[in-house]
């Protein structure tokens, strides 16, 4: 359990996974730059780790059914994530992200290209890193799979099923015209402020345990604990719920008064 691979194991996924990330950062700068909507990132992210998996899938040493079951895991969440993106990007285009938005009128017209470009080979760095676990299973060699694994299968897949049923339910509550300027607390939406983003970290957890049963895979613990960090505290719940209480004012205010912030519990009172 505590062997860890070696350099020579690791370096030529890893640079070969960089080489592709390199590549999808400068065709989003491409994009984003002449569209002023550096939102385009987001979708990149989520398809990138797609891209990461058959890299791996490709230039990994280990058992077939190992690298098919990463790559499975990582194709689905990742591809259903990015469309779901870019449906979105689509229909708020030329409207940029908020978050973006404000960098953008931060940095002003000269430098904004040049720190965008910054911004999106970090979070390619980042992609690299919270990856690992992909890169770890590919190179197991069991056979089959451990009961770990299977346990990892569930995590995940709960995760991607009811990721994608928050983001729908919240996709259907802001189509209805009556509801706009208006909190979203219904669903899963009633138990959590952001059960998306906890469904997300959740298939982390997945790729984490299906790592486990590779040697040195342990070490990966920091994959998850990064996306959570990054999901409740930067780019997923403090950025989201900040530009909420700028949308919303009192309504979304009542809304963190009664609901979980991100693992999903029961209202301390019936939503208003």
């Amino acid at each position: 359990m505590f062997d860890l691979l070696s350099v020579s194991q690791v370096w030529p996924l890893l640079s070969s996974a960089a080489l592709v990330i390199l590549g999808l950062m400068l065709i989003v700068t491409a994009i984003a730059n002449p569209l002023k909507n550096a939102g385009i990132v987001d979708v990149a992210w989520a398809f990138g780790f797609s891209l990461i998996a058959g890299t791996y899938y490709v230039l990994g040493q280990g058992a077939p059914v190992q690298k098919t079951v990463m790559l499975l895991m990582a194709t689905a969440s990742s591809w259903r994530l990015a469309w779901y993106l870019l449906k979105r990007v689509i229909a708020t285009h030329p409207e940029e992200d908020g978050r973006y938005h404000a960098l953008r009128e931060l940095w002003g017209p000269e430098k904004s290209p040049w720190l965008f470009f910054a911004v999106y080979l970090f979070q390619g760095v980042l992609m690299l890193i919270v990856s690992s676990p992909f890169l770890f299973a590919a190179q197991n060699t069991s056979p089959s799979l451990s009961p770990l694994q299977w346990l990892a299968l569930a995590v995940w897949a709960v995760g991607l099923i009811f990721e994608a049923v928050a983001d729908q339910q919240l996709k259907r509550f802001k189509d209805q015209l009556e509801n706009k300027g208006k909190v979203c607390q219904s669903g899963l939406w009633a138990y959590s402020r952001h059960p998306n983003y906890f469904c997300e970290w959740l298939q982390w957890m997945g790729y984490y345990l299906l790592a486990l049963g590779a040697p040195g895979g342990w070490t990966t613990i920091y994959s998850p604990m990064i996306m959570l960090l990054f999901l409740t505290k930067f780019s997923g719940v403090g950025a989201t719920e900040a530009q909420a209480l700028k949308t919303k004012g009192e309504a979304y205010r009542r809304y963190q008064e009664s609901t979980s912030p991100f693992i999903p519990w029961f209202p301390k009172r019936k939503p208003s």
